[in-house]
């Protein structure tokens, strides 16, 4: 079993790295791989809405990290996205790739994921409600923990200070290790996963 973990933050060892990395030791002590990918402090474009991925299965811009990304996501297990709040919201970088990511990309349907976010102070909860839509409109079940998954700190060590929220972030691995081990016995017992039916799009303007 693998889970991807995708950090949103532009610093490669920062406060949401330290708590993606709490994420990963869980999961690494229930027998789960990693894989962490850094978006890093490149340009990520935003989705233009061309179409192009409908057809190619990929999106158009191939000088950013979302098409690998989409293939890793595809052999993966599960996925934890982790971003900073950037004015109570993900930051853009993180909203462009996850965009083109759940727009391009496929074969997401049925895999763990969850959202975590980090910051000095606020804007955590309305950041992690953002990154959970893209699952919930992709058939992914959440991955829940035992409070909001938030982890505060103005530097990775202030954020390790906040006990509550790196127990979060533990609670987070180790629950999604265990639906990830669940998944996997029902599948081996014979439990048919649910039939997708085709996509029903209705135009409020007819």
């Amino acid at each position: 079993m693998k889970v991807l973990l995708i950090n949103g933050s532009p610093h490669g060892a920062g406060c949401t790295y330290t708590a993606l990395e709490e994420v990963a030791r869980a999961l690494h002590e229930d027998g789960v791989e990693t894989e962490l990918i850094q978006i890093g402090t490149g340009a990520v474009h935003g989705c233009i809405g061309c179409g192009h991925c409908k057809s190619a299965g990929c999106c158009v811009f191939t000088d950013d990290q979302v098409n690998e990304a989409a293939a890793k996501l595809r052999e993966a297990d599960g996925l934890v996205v982790g971003s900073p709040v950037y004015y109570a919201s993900p930051n853009g970088s993180i909203l462009a790739f996850l965009d083109r990511l759940f727009m391009s990309g496929g074969g997401f349907r049925l895999k763990p994921a969850a959202a975590i976010a980090s910051a000095r102070r606020a804007g955590t909860t309305a950041t992690v409600d953002a990154i959970n839509k893209y699952f919930s409109l992709s058939g992914m079940p959440i991955v829940s923990s035992n409070y909001f998954h938030v982890i505060h700190g103005n530097t990775p060590d202030e954020a390790k200070q906040d006990e509550e929220g790196m127990q979060t972030m533990r609670t987070i691995g180790h629950n999604m290790a265990w639906l990830l081990k669940c998944i996997e016995a029902g599948r081996g017992a014979g439990v048919p996963e649910p039939v997708a039916e085709g996509k029903i799009k209705t135009n409020f303007i007819r």
